[in-house]
């Protein structure tokens, strides 16, 4: 438990640095995050009480955070918004896939998880972007333009999914190592605190 801990704590603050820094000097790192992986790995690692609420919370807490930062730019405007609900369902999704693997969780459902997850994410938070942004047309031809090449003046949006896929496996590739370490040091320990 204390790895699990130690690594949303690390993930929070890695994805606030990147989301502040990111905005001028790493807009190469755009959707580069560890809170997908949180939300799959926290819902099959941590104890049951907290095991979706936390990551969700995690998420939420770095949202409020970088909201505030960026209150200054043109598209944000509060703390919380309408464009967050497709998020939040998005990482709900992963959680769940997460709790289903809960009873038996090996690497391979893992990373498999993780890859349905990113797709998931992607085509779920682009969705919500087409139905609330203004500049999307609401045709078949609009969603393909959010699904695809996005605003113009901005990346692509597939640019975000595969910086959304790398990191979620990566970051889930190191969560299930690191859960793994721990589990053959202290098994009993793990055991107990997953029940």
């Amino acid at each position: 438990m204390i790895a699990a801990v130690l690594l949303v704590t690390i993930a929070i603050v890695y994805r606030i640095v990147i989301g502040v820094a990111g905005m001028n000097q790493m807009e190469w790192l755009h959707n580069f995050s560890p809170m997908a992986a949180i939300a799959l790995c926290g819902a099959i690692y941590f104890p049951r009480k907290i095991a979706i609420l936390a990551p969700l919370a995690a998420f939420f807490v770095s949202d409020l955070v970088l909201n505030a930062y960026y209150l200054s730019t043109p598209h944000v405007q509060s703390l919380v918004s309408v464009r967050m609900i497709p998020e939040y369902l998005a990482l709900g999704l992963v959680a769940a896939l997460g709790w289903k693997l809960r009873a038996r969780p090996k690497a391979a459902l893992i990373l498999g998880a993780s890859v349905l997850g990113s797709i998931a994410f992607y085509v779920i938070t682009n969705t919500g972007d087409w139905l609330t942004e203004p500049l999307y047309a609401k045709t078949l031809a609009g969603w393909a333009q959010a699904l695809t090449t996005g605003l113009p003046g901005y990346p692509p949006t597939f640019t975000f999914f595969r910086n959304t896929f790398a990191s979620d496996i990566l970051f889930t590739s190191i969560f299930v190592a690191c859960m793994s370490w721990q589990r053959a040091s202290a098994p009993e320990q793990i055991a107990a605190a997953v029940r």
